[in-house]
């Protein structure tokens, strides 16, 4: 048991890596057409064509955790878990907390949270799909950090 959580937590750990590489290879590569959306200021509407992605990566988590279940292949669970915690994490971190798409968590003054807004807000300030910076979600660059701990 302490494998297969082990398992899940080393997951969501490397999810921050695919995530990145994902983020500005695919997002700011070949499928900016489905993220350019969220590079506008202000945009209007609910949801965003940038909201597919989530599907995009709930797919490969709901198989494994499915299959993993379904065929006793722990492990392949495990990591499916994983990947479902990563997106946990990146709905309450990027649109909750950093996008505030929903009015919760609107007070929040944690120096890691101000940090990885600053880092966030760096790589938005770029609205066509070059010269892009920050691709991550929860790793912070130093650079981001000293505004708030000092050097």
């Amino acid at each position: 048991m302490l494998l297969l959580i082990l398992t899940s937590f080393a997951t969501f750990l490397l999810m921050e890596g695919i995530t990145w590489c994902t983020h500005k290879f695919v997002m700011h590569g070949f499928l900016w057409y489905l993220h350019e959306d969220h590079h506008q200021p202000k945009y209007k509407n609910l949801f965003e064509k940038n909201d597919l992605f989530f599907i995009i990566f709930a797919l490969p988590s709901s198989l494994s955790i499915y299959v993993g279940l379904e065929q006793q292949i722990y492990f392949l669970a495990a990591i499916g878990f994983g990947i479902m915690f990563y997106g946990a994490a990146y709905f309450l971190v990027h649109d909750v907390l950093i996008h505030q798409r929903f009015r919760w968590f609107r007070n929040v003054k944690n120096p890691y949270f101000s940090a990885l807004r600053s880092g966030h807000k760096v790589h938005h300030k770029h609205l066509g799909k070059e010269d892009g910076e920050c691709f991550g979600m929860l790793y912070v660059p130093k650079k981001y950090f000293l505004k708030f701990f000092g050097k």
